[in-house]
């Protein structure tokens, strides 16, 4: 995990994903003034789920990031 990670997912509208990686990476940095600016700006984009929204299992954020690395080779060839 890594902040170009968190920004490529912000850029995409990933906003959850993007707040879960920044969090992350304060946990092993909290000293990051940077990550923590950021943690506060998504934090206040992310909306509360609605009660038919679930969060998403371990294997469906799997096939997400698997469909992103295909679409990042996939842009790098072309």
């Amino acid at each position: 995990m890594t902040k170009t990670l968190a920004e490529i997912l912000m850029q995409q509208g990933h906003i959850e994903e993007a707040y879960q990686v920044f969090k992350t990476l304060s946990e092993k940095d909290p000293s990051d003034m940077e990550i923590k600016e950021k943690l506060k700006e998504l934090s206040e984009k992310i909306k509360p789920l609605s009660p038919d929204q679930s969060i998403p299992t371990t294997e469906e954020r799997i096939r997400t990031l698997e469909k992103w690395l295909a679409n990042i080779r996939e842009r790098k060839r072309g």
